[in-house]
């Protein structure tokens, strides 16, 4: 069995832990693993193997990560731009043989109980290699509007998780009424009084990669046949690089409305596996460990008085006095404060800050790339000083800049520099000048990390002031 996993998304809801360039699957939360690593620990123990779906940015991130729990059997496909889970799907399973099993799984989701988890697995593979779709519904404990529901019937009389439960219906985020009107539809099922029962829609699915693409082709063609085109023209090296127009070119489609709502071969199975979805910051605050008084543990927070708090930070102290039931988070760039319960709203400030053509949505103060990392130590007009850190083996791409001169000073290691036509070696204590327009290099050839201090000085020194001549990398 192949897991399929979905590294899409931004999970704006968790702004500012999580943001475009390192979004929430990435984040280590959970005693220094990500959902992504836990994701793929988690799956790896029933499939074979790992299929990353994602773009350039998050491909880089996840093979750091699963470097860290060296993980090798790893195949990639890299979207330019999303067009939903049905099209990353299926791309997906055109690389794969038709009866290969498929464990497709978003990659930031949490399960705490594994045993059960993997009993729902191995019922899930008996289904689909009977050759059925077989999708993953969540007992839901209280009326929750920020999921979709998978509306199920009886199997000859029996709902257990030996026969699983026939798909009615797929329906969107419910209104708060409509939730309870599923709570209470679920009751009178408990009680005989309705063959009908609703669960949370968890967006994971098992099934064979041809079987799938039957379905797909039968009821979704134009997803199917740009698809397969695209696949076609795509780029394929160690990885499979999907060229941009191509990629538009596919219909922007759910799995669910693709495939799922109008096959006739679908089967959901009551999961009860202490799963969360980790999508606002109180459900995180539900998966987090707590002291006596319901705070969040955190060697930063003194509290006085305060109760049933989640506070986060790392970077400095935070004290709180005589508050209950808030949401503090301070990642050093920015400061977050809500009352629980409102959570949701998070998103609303995403979109203040892309309107006001902010950064904060898409980068923290340190910035992940496939090279290394960079730190903004400080920022203000005409100038930006950086903290730049290196990998062994790695180079920048070749490249210029517009409206910026470089100062770099090189704090530990040896970097190896290239100005126009000219290469060399700058050490510790060392350091050299770029003027704007100068095609340069920074490299790093030697066994230990490559720190510098970089000074940009310039009347722009935003991110995009970059023009790549040659990047090892394959980014635009």
């Amino acid at each position: 069995m192949t897991n399929i996993i979905l590294c899409g998304g931004s999970g704006t809801r968790l702004w500012p832990i999580s943001r475009s360039l390192m979004p929430k699957q990435f984040v280590k939360l959970f005693d220094n693993k990500s959902l992504f690593q836990l994701t793929v620990e988690r799956n790896s123990k029933v499939c074979k193997s790992q299929f990353i779906v994602s773009n350039t940015e998050q491909y880089f991130l996840a093979l750091d990560q699963l470097d860290e729990l060296g993980k090798t059997n790893n195949k990639y496909l890299l979207e330019p731009v999303g067009r939903n889970t049905a099209p990353a799907i299926a791309l997906a399973c055109m690389q794969l043989d038709y009866d290969e099993i498929v464990l497709v799984t978003p990659s930031d989701h949490l399960i705490k109980d594994e045993k059960e988890y993997e009993k729902v697995l191995k019922k899930a593979k008996e289904f689909a290699k009977d050759n059925k779709l077989v999708t993953f519904g969540i007992t839901p404990t209280f009326a929750e509007t920020g999921f979709g529901y998978i509306e199920a019937s009886l199997v000859n009389g029996d709902s257990s998780l030996v026969n699983g439960m026939d798909v009615v219906n797929f329906h969107e985020k419910p209104s708060l009424d409509v939730a309870n009107e599923y709570l209470e539809t679920n009751n009178k099922y408990t009680n005989n009084q309705s063959t009908s029962y609703y669960m949370w829609n968890s967006g994971m699915f098992c099934f064979k990669a041809g079987v799938f693409l039957d379905e797909l082709e039968k009821y979704s063609a134009e997803i199917y046949n740009q698809s397969l085109k695209a696949l076609e023209n795509a780029s394929k090296d160690s990885i499979t690089r999907i060229k941009h127009d191509d990629m538009m070119n596919i219909p922007e489609d759910s799995i669910d409305y693709a495939v799922m709502e109008k096959s006739d071969i679908v089967k959901v199975i009551p999961s009860n596996i202490a799963w969360s979805d980790v999508g606002s910051f109180d459900a995180l605050y539900e998966e987090l460990p707590k002291d006596k008084n319901g705070n969040t543990k955190n060697d930063k927070h003194i509290s006085i008085d305060s109760k049933n708090n989640l506070v986060y930070g790392s970077d400095r102290i935070i004290a709180s006095i005589d508050v209950e039931d808030l949401i503090i988070i301070d990642t050093g760039d920015a400061l977050l404060i809500s009352k629980k319960g409102s959570s949701q709203k998070v998103k609303k400030v995403v979109e203040k800050l892309k309107a006001s053509d902010s950064q904060l949505h898409n980068i923290h103060l340190t910035g992940h790339r496939p090279w290394g990392t960079y730190t903004v130590l400080e920022e203000s007009n005409g100038y930006k000083i950086k903290r730049i850190e290196v990998k062994p083996g790695s180079r920048l791409s070749l490249q210029k800049h517009f409206h910026r001169n470089e100062h770099w000073i090189v704090v530990s290691g040896t970097a190896t520099v290239t100005v126009g036509e000219e290469t060399r070696l700058v050490r510790p204590n060392e350091s050299t000048y770029i003027k704007m327009g100068e095609v340069h290099r920074l490299e790093n050839q030697g066994k230990i990390p490559v720190v510098l201090i970089e000074a940009q000085v310039g009347e722009y020194t935003g991110e995009d002031d970059i023009v790549r001549i040659s990047d090892d990398f394959k980014r635009d």
